[in-house]
């Protein structure tokens, strides 16, 4: 199977905005290399190789401090290139796995020792088979021992059919990508509402205000996806968090520029009190909560 997606931008720009002292990027990815770590055979796409040298160098372009990187479906659940990039990291990246219901105790504290906080469930059918979701609710109750939380990934209208489920998840819950509203629906349709009212029943909700680049319907600078970003930001400020989700796989319209994501930023957290909250606290009590407040 070959790549079928754009490889990612080989010259980012340096941005503008200059980000506070210890941002976190708090969603990207490692891929391979493959001749290294082999993509799933059960994979619904298989990405150019990014490898954790490229993640970590593009993290010090962009100005940021740390990373969380987020095991990605094309390499199932085997997390050996995600436990080796947090391994490298010298503790400045934490990592959310993917892991199956029979998943060893013994192969759990392996992860956490390497640096994993988290599991990710993706409910994406274009990405991932159908999974139970007891199957998800027997995964949740394992790693909440650890004190890990849960990162889930769904479609804006798939909430009414996932968010009793999703609201008895034990623990903390991160929400990717805004919950992928429909942005040309406008900040007002009956659908994001309906997003806005889940959080504030759920204050253990957590949002990453993330890819605009795959929400937009106008393209760069993305600012139909600006209102939606920045109504969580104001309404949730404890509880976004953002990141680049380089090397943005599956992406077939365009390629972003990093650093233009960068300054997306300024535009959905317009202080510096948020614009900390989102990229420094939130993240840092979630990751390094040993270090969080110093």
């Amino acid at each position: 199977m070959t790549s079928a997606y754009l490889p990612f931008h080989p010259n980012p720009s340096s941005p503008r905005f200059q980000v506070p002292a210890g941002a976190v990027d708090a969603h990207c990815h490692v891929f391979g290399p493959a001749v290294k770590f082999p993509f799933a055979p059960e994979r619904k796409y298989t990405p150019v190789d990014a490898p954790k040298e490229k993640l970590f160098a593009l993290r010090d372009h962009l100005g940021l401090s740390r990373s969380v990187i987020v095991q990605a479906t094309c390499h199932g659940r085997d997390n050996a290139a995600l436990v080796g990039a947090l391994r490298n990291s010298n503790g400045t990246a934490r990592g959310i796995a993917v892991v199956g219901a029979g998943v060893e105790d013994d192969e759990l504290v392996l992860l956490h020792d390497a640096g994993v906080r988290g599991v990710r469930f993706n409910f994406l059918k274009r990405l991932v088979d159908d999974t139970p979701l007891e199957t998800f609710t027997e995964i949740a109750a394992r790693i909440s021992r650890l004190g890990w939380h849960l990162v889930v990934y769904f479609e804006a209208e798939e909430l009414d059919r996932l968010k009793s489920f999703l609201g008895a998840l034990p623990g903390m819950v991160v929400i990717d990508h805004m919950g992928r509203p429909d942005v040309s629906a406008g900040v007002d349709s009956a659908e994001f509402r309906q997003f806005i009212r889940f959080l504030d029943e759920h204050p253990n909700m957590h949002i990453k205000v993330s890819c605009p680049e795959r929400l937009t319907r106008a393209g760069p600078p993305y600012d139909d996806v600006v209102p939606f970003a920045r109504t969580l930001v104001e309404r949730f400020p404890d509880r976004v968090l953002w990141g680049t989700d380089w090397p943005h796989p599956n992406m077939k319209s365009h390629m972003p520029d990093d650093g233009s994501l960068v300054d997306f930023i300024p535009r959905i957290a317009v202080t510096e009190a948020l614009q900390r909250k989102l990229l420094v606290d939130n993240p840092m009590r979630l990751y390094w909560p040993e270090e969080a407040g110093r």
